[in-house]
């Protein structure tokens, strides 16, 4: 092919948490074989395949530091005002000076405020296509803090609808955000809807015990003194783990084991969290009244029983949350304090390879998000489909895009249909989600098998091939020949390659 062509990937974030835009990376660089720049803020380690590809190069900068909690409130708008000043300098510097040249800028937004300005400048001086991918709206995230009648806000929508207006093109994540960018904002849009790629896929058996293997020190640790899974995780075998044992080479899952539930969170004011800690604890005070039984119910003998590997009707549910952000330490320190009998929780990370892997271990998925614009969709919730894990998902405008009700997942409004919905499926009040766990939940079996029929359908690399290729082509092609460069073959492209839609 000769010389090959150059993209730049923009985050204002942390790259190993900004999952589309890895995955934007890996199809601009597999897909259309261009070399790819990623410029973004270090963090979390990106996934292998985007470390380990030469033809993707990540530039790291230097991330604004934590503003302390106990700053005047007199210089707050003083850092509101530098901190995106700062931000534009040194975007400019990595994208006109310690880059290559692009053909096209692909960026996320939000951030908006400097993200959209600085790309904007640096592809006029680099003569590059702008794509802009909207995953949200920024100011509604900032209204989120401010208040949506703050001046601040109202300069970062106008900044946010005027700088997105003069890119040569744009995606976005739902069919709602195409709507409201065409009618609102005069920008037209193709939805490139978030799709799992091929690392999301439903865990084996022995993935699923090398995995547990790996996490059974985090497992054992609980939040409080003691609960109901790190009691039975006592007098293990170096060779089992609470959900799997081996017998020879082969791994089988105990029948006693406690359900997986999964939530990944940012721990941000977007996400209740307080939701799911209300649903956990009627779960366990519904489960005691349908055995009725009471305070004064032995919970020694409960502990013990466990131990000895007695089954029981309802199961215990241990909630695995993961996730970094700024509310983590507070939701942690509630926990602490939660009596539950039949519920634990564990706080983790989980590095980009192992991620995938528990959520195809898990038995149900929770989705806390609701959207600071009601426009865009959960990506964890895809990566869950992708794994073919259900999801309780909170109920919100365009939610219904994703998740379908009865065949891939359930929604809820509250904690308390959160905790309904744990023991009783909406389409058949007898039939309990969990009871008879794990051989005989039939609801929860008939969730997984239409979220594995649903998701075997859709892939990232089949949507992007499909939507974001012949837009991105599009975009460079018609800014070359508006910007009367040199064309696509003196540059040492075929036409039937790079630049065939």
């Amino acid at each position: 092919m000769g010389r090959r062509g150059r993209a730049c990937v923009v985050v204002l974030g942390d790259l190993g948490r900004s999952p589309r835009m890895q995955y934007q990376a890996l199809s601009l660089a597999r897909q259309m074989s261009l070399e790819v720049d990623v410029v973004a803020y270090g963090g979390s380690k990106p996934h292998a395949a985007i470390l380990e590809h030469p033809s993707i190069h990540i530039h790291t900068m230097t991330q604004w530091p934590t503003i302390p909690r106990g700053l005047p409130k007199v210089l707050k708008p003083v850092l509101l005002l530098l901190k995106p000043l700062i931000q534009f300098f040194m975007l400019l510097w990595f994208l006109c000076v310690k880059i290559a040249s692009p053909d096209v800028f692909l960026v996320q937004n939000p951030p908006s405020v400097p993200t959209l300005v600085a790309v904007k400048w640096a592809s006029s001086l680099r003569r590059s296509a702008f794509i802009v991918d909207w995953h949200n709206f920024g100011y509604t995230l900032l209204s989120l803090s401010l208040g949506r009648r703050s001046h601040f806000v109202s300069i970062y929508r106008w900044i946010e609808k005027y700088y997105g207006k003069m890119a040569n093109g744009s995606l976005c994540v739902t069919q709602a955000m195409q709507h409201e960018l065409a009618q609102n904002w005069g920008i037209k849009a193709t939805v490139l809807y978030d799709q799992p790629p091929e690392f999301f896929h439903p865990t084996s058996l022995e993935e699923k015990h090398e995995l547990f293997c790996r996490l059974n020190k985090n497992l054992h640790q609980p939040l409080g003194v003691q609960d109901c899974v790190s009691n039975g995780m006592e007098g293990q075998k170096a060779d089992e783990t609470i959900f799997t044992s081996l017998a020879g080479t082969d791994v089988f899952l105990k029948p006693n084991r406690p359900a997986v539930v999964v939530s990944s969170t940012s721990w941000t004011p977007d996400e209740d969290f307080g939701i799911l800690l209300e649903a956990a604890l009627m779960y366990d005070r519904r489960v005691a009244a349908i055995l009725n039984e009471d305070d004064s119910t032995n919970e020694e003998v409960f502990l013990k029983e466990i131990s000895d590997g007695k089954q029981y009707l309802y199961p215990r549910l241990l909630f695995i949350i993961t996730g970094k952000g700024p509310d983590k330490e507070s939701y942690e320190e509630k926990i602490r304090r939660l009596r539950l009998k039949r519920v634990a929780f564990r706080t983790m990370w989980l590095s980009a390879e192992d991620y995938p892997l528990l959520l195809g271990s898990a038995d149900l998925g929770v989705c806390l998000h609701t959207s600071s614009s009601g426009l865009d969709l959960p990506m964890k919730v895809v990566d869950m489909f992708g794994c073919g894990l259900p999801v309780c998902a909170v109920s919100y405008s365009c939610i219904e895009e994703l998740v379908k009700v009865d065949k891939n997942g359930l929604l809820f409004s509250s904690s308390s249909e959160l905790a309904d919905q744990l023991l009783v499926s909406l389409s058949d009040v007898h039939n309990m989600l969990f009871k008879g766990f794990p051989d005989d939940s039939d609801v929860l079996k008939k969730l997984r098998n239409g979220t594995l029929e649903m998701g075997l359908s859709a892939r990232w690399a089949t949507e992007w091939e499909e939507h974001a290729k012949p837009l991105i082509t599009e975009c460079i092609v018609f800014f070359y020949i508006a910007h009367a460069r040199e064309t696509p073959q003196q540059k040492g492209f075929e036409p039937a390659g790079y630049f065939s839609i």
